[in-house]
């Protein structure tokens, strides 16, 4: 075919008209048209079939023989172009959609780049750039950067050797942690890394923390029954454990039905000291958390024990367990989440981290589980802000260790 081409590039267009003006003016002197061909065509240079060729082109294109003139023939060949173009490009969207499925508008440059790579062979570097609209140079320094590491900048041989580590720690957060912290883990761990690096790969990465949604109210109030003072006035501060504790409860929707989960929260260090979970609303819920608090606490000092002013935490049976433990009741208002503010915020920190971030749930058991590693989790290693960034478990082992160094610095 190359050949072919070659040979008919070798005349202009010009030699081209004149030999067939030439064959046209002439062919009533010889017997026959194809011994007008034979006989001018070694004059100008071409075999008789080519010339041939000519002469009958430029017949169709003037009309006097049937057959598709040239413009037609180019316009024709032009539409097959565009339509292959255009069958390639929407077969290289099909791939790119299921490709880039889990991203946004416009995926990240590297996940353009890694669909590059894939289909690279099947359709070449240039249609997949123009269909997917980003710049063939900047592929190519990409793959010769694959190909020789050493061209890389050293910021990005630094990002390959962090984001390792952001992912580890990303990972060992249960997917929870964001940029702040994971940096955060990172400081504690003794890495020296901006968090602004931590903060852009996590972004190039997809990666990010668990969004806290609107809390939902499970208050049922009993304005029949006594209620207790507002010992704390939404003052949730304690300067030792074991000083203030606060109580509530939240609800998980499962396959199953509703399943109810209670917290009660030391407010020295947020640590979870009691919990449970129930099918139901009723008292032995609530109280099964409190007994399990009293019992891995053992309460020595006047304790203050607040909650809202739900049925559950009103009821004589659990009152009346406050005070066997010499425990002082305390209770908000209804239906005003400051009153249990710090309750409310590790219910919505549950619900977040666990809940929403974890679900669907197929029954009780299933939450059960997941929240048994989650309170694990969160006493021994989720960094918490107001503490400094360290565990409520540390935050606790620290305050001890004081009380142990002050009588060794008096002597």
């Amino acid at each position: 075919m190359t050949t072919k081409t070659n040979k008919m590039n070798q005349f202009s267009v010009e030699v081209r008209e004149r030999a067939v003006r030439l064959v046209q003016d002439h062919r009533g002197e010889y017997p026959s048209l194809a011994a007008a061909l034979a006989s001018i065509a070694p004059k100008i240079g071409c075999s008789a079939k080519t010339l041939g060729v000519w002469v009958r082109r430029m017949e169709i294109d003037a009309g006097t023989r049937l057959g598709i003139t040239t413009d037609e023939t180019l316009r024709i060949k032009a539409l097959e172009r565009e339509n292959k173009e255009l069958r390639r490009a929407n077969e290289i969207l099909k791939l790119a959609s299921a490709f880039f499925c889990p991203g946004g508008a416009r995926p990240p440059s590297q996940a353009l780049k890694g669909f590059v790579d894939q289909y690279r062979g099947d359709y070449g570097v240039e249609p997949i750039c123009k269909v997917l609209q980003m710049a063939p140079s900047g592929y190519r320094r990409h793959a010769a950067l694959q190909k020789n590491p050493a061209l890389r900048s050293p910021r990005a041989r630094r990002d390959e050797e962090i984001i390792v580590e952001i992912q580890r720690v990303w990972a060992a957060s249960r997917q929870v942690y964001g940029a702040d912290k994971v940096w955060r883990h990172l400081q504690r761990e003794g890495q020296v890394v901006a968090r602004c690096t931590v903060e852009r790969l996590m972004r190039l990465q997809g990666w990010q923390g668990v969004r806290r949604g609107k809390a939902q109210r499970t208050t049922i109030p009993d304005h029949q029954a006594p209620r207790p003072q507002d010992l704390v006035r939404r003052q949730f501060q304690a300067e030792r454990p074991d000083q203030l504790w606060v109580a509530d409860f939240t609800y998980v929707s499962t396959w199953e039905g509703w399943v109810y989960v209670a917290f009660i929260i030391d407010v020295y260090a947020r640590r979870i000291v009691g919990w449970q979970t129930s099918t139901t609303m009723r008292t032995e819920f609530v109280l099964d958390a409190l007994e399990q608090a009293l019992h891995a606490r053992q309460p020595a000092k006047a304790l203050i024990h607040h909650s809202d002013r739900g049925s559950q935490y009103l009821s004589i049976c659990y009152t009346e367990r406050l005070a066997d433990a010499g425990v002082a009741a305390s209770v908000g208002s209804t239906g005003d989440s400051y009153d249990n503010a710090l309750a409310e915020t590790i219910n919505g920190l549950y619900k977040a981290e666990v809940v929403h971030h974890l679900g669907p749930w197929r029954n009780r058991s299933a939450v059960e589980v997941a929240t048994l590693e989650w309170v694990h989790w969160y006493n021994h290693q989720r960094l918490f802000g107001p503490l400094g960034y360290i565990p409520p478990a540390e935050a606790e082992a620290n305050y001890y260790a004081q009380l142990v160094e002050q009588p060794n610095k008096a002597a």
